[in-house]
């Protein structure tokens, strides 16, 4: 059976039907990686059922991921939608990032 890490830090985005969860863990070794989730919840046969996706981020690659990730939204912001200063501002109380509390239904 696989043992959970420890989990260091936790941070919950909100995001309409959706969750996203940031978390830093610890291997035994205290070697530290993120894990990104993204939760949606779904009904099957009227029983709520979470959908889950998880990335593994590993240190080594933080710094490539996120020059990746911030390339990709400087495009779709600056130059696919126009009007997403508009846009950001219509949806900003769905979108919040808080700290994760004790549901760890995801």
């Amino acid at each position: 059976m696989e043992e959970r890490r420890e989990e260091i830090f936790s941070r919950k985005v909100r995001a309409g039907k959706r969750t996203y969860f940031f978390d830093v863990k610890a291997t035994r070794s205290n070697d530290y990686y993120l894990t990104i989730t993204e939760s949606k919840k779904r009904f099957k046969d009227d029983q709520p059922v979470f959908e889950k996706h998880k990335i593994f981020l590993y240190k080594e690659d933080f710094d490539k991921f996120v020059d990746a990730l911030g390339e990709c939204v400087d495009k779709v912001k600056n130059d696919l939608l126009s009007d997403y200063d508009d846009y950001n501002e219509s949806t900003d109380n769905d979108y919040q990032s808080e700290p994760l509390d004790n549901d760890l239904s995801y």
